[in-house]
């Protein structure tokens, strides 16, 4: 199969410098979408046609698979899929869809497909209760003979609640033929794809049709609102998918996914969490409200209390994370660790049984079982141009207001006291205090504000 895709236009209603089909959903660029759904097909060729912003389009989506044709100037529908023509293996059939149209499904298009076979149009038609503005199906004997535009139609006409949505699949020699016949001989100058299926009936080519299971698969973008409205519905899609999944959602209304989330058994998801890339979530973990996590895997039975942020990190079982905490990039927690409010962690690994329950910044750190780091403690790690690794061995007592310099080691059992500030090595197990000595001064006073001139 050959498939391919419309994305060269304006979009002039999204009011933005950024090409239409490159503003996000869930994530992704609404062509992203598009894309993925397409190669589900496992199709010979993609073709994208694109044209405002030149090159823009491809350059940010960097897909190896696809084959780029520009479209300039723009003169419709028709005139667009005439570029992709000399890409075209025509030994297959040929499908077109829409660069801003971003939710259809695979298994509506494998629908269409099965429609089509080798030797019928098949069009993706939907009914609407208000098909204002949509080119209507006109049928005979349940056989689809025209379409017939809105501002064309009469008033039986305009009582079809069958519309086309554009998509479509037909032989490829003949769709080739059809498009060299095209006129633009109409009060837009355009050559319109819709005007094949006149040609076909012409020829005495079946024209079929197939239909989505909702009628949200056939929406188009043409405004930052319909965007708005296109994310909500999709969110909405993927929060039913989760409860069917047996994920309880305190409010399936206040979730974004802008990737993928993967959960097991008895996951409780609170409101306004966003998860972004690849997430997983094992049996019985918990995420409070207000948390952020981004290509991140959530241990078993874990707690992540709400206002926490966590990108590119690991969780253990039984861990009990936030509410305020930062988890970045390469820190790993064991199971039953302790990582409490406002404390940030990056690159650091955490065995089992350790807690940083407050205040604490622990970077570039390789930290053993059952330590406790205290509150405002900081592993210096960074000297302006490198940065350097803090070890700290198993049962180690971090006191509150330390600050480890690394590179630097706490050994196994070792006690640091608070306020110090570690240079060289600190034994395992003994206590190691660095601080000024303790002085009272007598006689001293409190300055007294002085009274203005």
């Amino acid at each position: 199969m050959n498939v391919v895709i419309l994305a060269a236009g304006m979009g002039k209603r999204m009011r933005s410098a950024l090409p239409k089909v490159l503003h996000p959903l869930a994530g992704k660029p609404l062509l992203g979408h598009v894309l993925d759904c397409a190669r589900t097909l496992s199709p010979e060729r993609q073709i994208v046609v694109y044209g405002h912003g030149g090159e823009t389009v491809p350059s940010r989506m960097a897909a190896s698979d696809v084959r780029w044709v520009l479209q300039a100037p723009q003169l419709g529908t028709g005139h667009a899929v005439m570029q992709a023509v000399p890409e075209l293996d025509e030994s297959v059939p040929t499908m077109v869809l829409y660069g801003d149209v971003p939710l259809t499904r695979a298994a509506t298009l494998a629908k269409l497909v099965a429609a089509a076979g080798t030797d019928r149009l098949a069009l993706l038609t939907v009914d609407l209760e208000d098909p204002t503005g949509y080119g209507r199906i006109v049928r005979k004997d349940g056989n689809i003979v025209r379409i017939v535009e809105h501002k064309d139609a009469d008033a039986a006409t305009l009582a079809i609640r069958e519309v086309n949505t554009g998509i479509l699949v037909a032989p490829t020699p003949a769709l080739e033929r059809w498009l060299a016949g095209l006129s633009n001989h109409n009060a837009q100058g355009e050559y319109y794809l819709t005007d094949i299926v006149a040609a076909a009936v012409a020829e005495g080519m079946p024209v079929v049709s197939a239909q989505p299971a909702d009628v949200w698969e056939t929406l188009g973008v043409n405004s930052k609102r319909q965007l708005a409205e296109l994310e909500r519905i999709h969110q909405r899609a993927i929060a039913d998918n989760l409860l069917d999944g047996g994920v309880t959602l305190i409010d399936p209304a206040r979730i974004d996914v802008r990737g993928s989330l993967a959960c097991g058994a008895d996951v409780s998801i609170d409101v306004n969490c966003v998860f972004e890339g690849r997430v997983e979530i094992a049996d019985g973990a918990s995420i409070g409200a207000n948390c952020v996590l981004r290509d991140a895997r959530i241990g078993a039975g874990a707690q992540i209390l709400p206002f926490t942020h966590i990108d590119g990190a690991s969780v253990g079982s039984e861990a009990r994370i936030g509410p305020y905490a930062r988890l970045r990039p390469g820190t790993e927690l064991a199971a039953h660790t302790h990582v409490g409010n406002f404390v940030e962690m990056k690159a650091t690994r955490m065995g089992e049984g350790s807690k940083a329950n407050h205040l604490a910044y622990v970077g570039d750190a390789e930290v053993g079982a059952r330590v406790n780091i205290g509150a405002g403690t900081i592993t210096c790690n960074y000297d302006g141009a490198n940065k350097y690794k803090t070890v700290i061995g198993d049962d180690a007592f971090i006191g509150s207001d330390t600050q480890l310099v690394a590179p630097v080691t706490v050994g196994a059992g070792a006690t640091l006291g608070a306020g110090t500030t570690l240079t060289r090595e600190a034994p395992a197990g003994k206590l190691t205090i660095s601080r000024a000595k303790q002085t009272t001064i007598e006689n001293w006073k409190r300055p007294v504000k002085q009274p203005k001139a």
